[in-house]
């Protein structure tokens, strides 16, 4: 019998793209990888976070964050959120601390990571999830774009959602050092060379209009640096003189040439790591 010259085809097709993976138990894990090549979802049983109450200076992006989620995880409507600016104060931090805070108080939401370089498969994601009766925080860290960049376009399948509409059962965080998503250089770049500069970024740039909240994030006074390092402390009961911890806290942050919540913890980590102790 002579075999199919279609099927052949078709089976070295299913060779080379094969089949996305079911569906995981969503009710065995509350946060998620999104991996492609095939398609799946990959369980994180124990995400790497910190508490709510010891991200300091940031009060007003936490109670805002944390009420627009609180919202979504009850099943009513809310919006999609951009964390941007300065390094290190605590925007990728603050959505996993959000998550695990409306977790440990008993609803049962679930954060779905997806990587910048992933989004394109961002559209089967989404069908994946509109199937479940959970509710999805899909959050991509660190996200931008350069000039060239087409993966924008399909962001806007997760805050536009086109002709079919965001699954109402997903909402979008991203991170960003960049409040426009795109370096400023570039944008006068390309509004220089247009025929029509109003028109040239216009595409890029009002994607960041899409997400309903803006969340910036702004350099921390040495006060609230040298607050973050006591909360730090304390929540890990660790003792030490207040004028010892402030002169090698200074001499650590001249170090780094500069200071945020990042370089706090790196002290801590450094002194914890002194005494002895595990963080």
């Amino acid at each position: 019998m002579i075999d199919d010259p279609m099927d052949r085809i078709a089976q070295a097709l299913e060779r080379m793209s094969p089949p996305p993976a079911d569906a995981p138990d969503f009710d065995g894990a509350s946060a998620f990888l999104w991996h492609v090549e095939p398609d799946h979802l990959v369980p994180v049983h124990s995400v790497n976070g910190v508490a709510l109450d010891l991200l300091i200076g940031i009060e007003r992006a936490r109670d805002t964050l944390h009420a627009n989620t609180l919202q979504f995880a009850n099943g009513f409507a809310a919006n999609n959120a951009l964390l941007w600016g300065s390094r290190g104060m605590g925007k990728s931090s603050l959505v996993k601390a959000v998550h695990g805070d409306i977790v440990a108080a008993g609803l049962p939401l679930k954060l779905v990571e997806v990587q910048r370089e992933d989004l394109p498969s961002i559209g089967r994601l989404l069908n994946l999830l509109r199937a479940s009766d959970h509710r999805f925080v899909l959050y991509c860290d660190d996200l931008s774009f350069s000039h060239d960049d087409q993966h924008y376009k399909s962001l806007k399948a997760v805050l536009d959602g086109g002709i079919e509409g965001r699954p109402e059962n997903v909402i979008f965080y991203a991170t960003s050092n960049r409040r426009h998503l795109m370096p400023r250089d570039m944008i006068e770049n390309e509004r220089g060379g247009a025929i029509n500069p109003s028109e040239a970024t216009e595409e890029k740039v009002s994607l960041s209009d899409r997400f309903g909240l803006w969340l910036g994030f702004h350099p921390c006074t040495q006060d609230e640096y040298l607050d973050m390092i006591r909360g730090y402390c304390a929540a890990h009961d660790v003792q030490i003189e207040d004028d010892v911890m402030y002169a090698e806290a200074i001499e650590w942050q001249q170090t780094r040439g500069g200071r945020s919540g990042r370089v706090a913890w790196q002290y801590f980590t450094d002194l914890a790591g002194r005494r002895g102790l595990t963080v």
